[in-house]
């Protein structure tokens, strides 16, 4: 059988297990003590919305897939035609290369070469490591080229808490910010998000979201951006590092599921919002022969006896 999401990497820990794919580097499964703490999908199935793929050189939309590289024009190839964007990056159906391989953690490697709107080649790299309580995500790009490159990072995974309906967890992002969006999801403004319905600092139950925005202002608690908080006290907290002052928090109640389709939630820490390499928010640019390392991570946390 053919895996749409090619070779499949599993690395374990004590009681936590994740699976990586090959294409596009991708977390699709990882759980701790048989707890699901990501949306699991089938090795049969490409990864629904996106689930825990790696999002390079950019995150989220280019509007029109264009924007100005010192005065000239760029083109990006439109890959979401529904509303004339580029999305996600150049690496979501690429697939990657071993580069080095633990029981508990594993390391994939891919090149974006000079292409359509982006003239630039790099070298990236994740290493996925299972670590005492959770998960620590690190990624590396390396500038191949003879100029600076723009570059931006994200990740798409979709917590939850396994055994818990979705709607019935709670979850609080540590953002003092919201991108307003038009029709076809492209950065407006950024507006404070006091006094509003996006405010997410004091926790809000996800069944009674409708969400996918950017936020920023983005700082942590006790290093979580964002907590997931089930009825019994079990959390999941997203980690981010510095480099990281965006997430994107987006639902869906159409998520593929045993016995159909529910609720999902994706919390996707983001090193710039959506159209960076228009506005310059968040862009980094890696000068030739250099490297930047970012890094995230999952943590689960249980009741003192759970």
């Amino acid at each position: 059988m053919t895996n749409p999401t090619g070779e499949q990497f599993t690395i374990e820990r004590g009681d936590a297990r994740a699976v990586i794919t090959q294409v596009a580097a991708g977390l699709r499964e990882f759980s701790v003590g048989g707890v699901d703490l990501t949306e699991p999908f089938g090795v049969d199935q490409r990864p629904p919305f996106g689930d825990g793929i790696v999002l390079v050189p950019w995150p989220n939309r280019v509007k029109d897939g264009r924007w100005d590289l010192d005065g000239t024009p760029q083109q990006l190839d439109i890959t979401e035609p529904s509303r004339g964007n580029a999305l996600h990056g150049l690496l979501r159906y690429t697939g990657y290369e071993r580069l080095a391989r633990e029981p508990h953690a594993v390391a994939l490697g891919a090149t974006v070469f000079p292409q359509h709107g982006y003239p630039f080649q790099l070298r990236t790299s994740v290493r996925y490591e299972l670590v005492d309580d959770g998960i620590q995500v690190t990624h590396l790009i390396e500038n191949l080229s003879v100029a600076a490159a723009p570059v931006a990072l994200g990740t798409h995974p979709f917590l939850c808490i396994g055994g818990v309906p979705t709607e019935d967890l709670t979850l609080t992002v540590h953002a003092a910010t919201r991108f307003e969006v038009d029709a076809r999801l492209n950065p407006i403004r950024e507006i404070p998000v006091e006094g509003s319905d996006y405010d997410l600092r004091a926790g809000r139950r996800v069944g009674s979201l409708s969400l996918d925005d950017a936020f920023g202002g983005v700082h942590t608690v006790d290093g979580a951006s964002a907590v997931l908080r089930a009825p019994d006290g079990r959390e999941v907290h997203l980690l981010q590092d510095s480099n990281h002052p965006y997430v994107q928090v987006f639902t869906t109640r159409k998520f593929p599921k045993r016995g159909g389709r529910g609720m999902a939630l994706a919390v996707e820490p983001m090193t710039a919002p959506p159209d960076a390499l228009n506005s310059g928010l968040g862009l980094r640019w890696v000068e030739p022969g250099q490297t930047w390392t970012v890094g995230w991570g999952i943590r689960y946390q249980r009741p003192e006896g759970a």
